[in-house]
């Protein structure tokens, strides 16, 4: 009996916090709709790799952290990271993820064209609705190469990828969208090789791509 009144007030005292803080109540209600609407998607994504459980793996703007979520699944061996340029984004993704937190699990703040990470770090590196909000795409898909091991892949996701549709580049400030063929192009010029491009439906497009220089895996 205690124990349900402690909850509801827990309950209670959480409605009065995000009753306070407006925003930040906002956008974790964003984040975890955006958990959920984006759960094909990334399924979808994920399925053109061959996930190994002890691969060590980065996510480049993980938002709400679901993705991190199921990579810690598809490599129980292995370490899962995940950055994000939102401290509200990585405190909500961390909450996400809070059994593996600090373990196998490190999420922190950080910027895709400055990834605060060694030479050939990564098995794998993923954007999933990310490169949108990269200002630079020739900076970021190079310290993408820098930190993927020899072999490594890339695996880039977005829901929106027709450049002559307007229509989310008007909801989100700083928005733009790539088209498949210029992806693949900076690609290229990063040094990236066996490159595979994916669509599913209109606009979905997953391309991914190999760190390509040196020896294979």
């Amino acid at each position: 009996m205690q124990a349900a009144k402690e909850e509801k007030q827990d309950r209670e005292n959480s409605i009065m916090q995000d009753a306070r803080r407006p925003e930040e109540f906002w956008e974790r209600m964003t984040l975890r709709a955006m958990n959920r609407e984006h759960d094909a998607l990334a399924h979808w994504g994920l399925s053109f790799l061959d996930w190994q459980h002890a691969w060590n793996v980065l996510d480049i703007g993980c938002g709400g952290g679901a993705n991190i979520a199921r990579m810690l699944d598809l490599c129980p061996k292995g370490l899962i990271y995940g950055i994000d340029a939102s401290a509200e984004n990585v405190a909500f993704a961390r909450k996400h993820n809070s059994p593996s937190l600090d373990r196998r699990c490190f999420i922190a703040q950080g910027m895709a064209d400055r990834l605060p990470f060694d030479v050939d770090t990564f098995d794998a590196v993923t954007a999933f609705e990310a490169i949108y909000f990269w200002p630079d795409l020739e900076a970021a898909f190079a310290e993408v190469y820098r930190v993927l091991k020899p072999g490594g892949y890339f695996l880039i996701c977005c829901e929106a990828s027709d450049t002559t549709v307007t229509t989310w580049t008007r909801r989100a400030a700083g928005m733009k969208l790539h088209a498949p063929k210029t992806i693949e192009e900076q690609l290229t010029e990063a040094g990236f090789e066996q490159i595979s491009v994916h669509h599913e439906g209109k606009e979905a497009l997953c391309i991914i791509a190999r760190e390509g220089t040196r020896s294979e895996i």
